[in-house]
């Protein structure tokens, strides 16, 4: 892996090292998500910045405003099961992709807590999807 690949591969051994906490400038608000390949079927982890609304975890395929949205968005889609790794914590969680007025209103949550979210859909034409995960075990 190069790039972006040892990134991700650096964020997430450091999660686990860290059990979640302090992580870069996400400070605690960092995820892994695994998901299942659309097409592959292969079973990848991805980190991922979120917030909380109430007991439900917040997740935006951002992509750093990107045109385009990250492999693991397609993922959920196809497989909304996956597998969240919080803090020391790892469960399974059941993905929905959220639309309209609570799409906003989730985005504008997350933004407020991670400002970096402002510059994103600057940056793309594209609608940054807000994913919303909740505990099913």
């Amino acid at each position: 892996m190069s790039g972006y690949g040892d990134f991700n591969r650096n964020m997430i051994d450091e999660f686990r090292a860290k059990k979640g906490k302090g992580i870069g400038w996400f400070g605690d608000r960092l995820l892994l998500l695994t998901t299942t390949g659309a097409k592959s079927g292969t079973v990848r982890t991805a980190p991922v910045a979120f917030t909380r609304d109430d007991e439900r975890y917040v997740i935006v395929a951002s992509k750093g405003g990107a045109p385009t949205n990250p492999s693991w968005y397609h993922n959920l889609r196809a497989h909304p099961e996956v597998t969240l790794e919080v803090g020391d914590e790892k469960f399974r969680a059941r993905a929905k992709v959220i639309k309209g007025a609570e799409r906003d209103r989730l985005y504008e949550q997350h933004a407020s807590a991670l400002p970096v979210f402002r510059d994103y859909p600057k940056k793309t034409t594209r609608v940054l999807p807000v994913i919303v995960l909740e505990r099913i075990d």
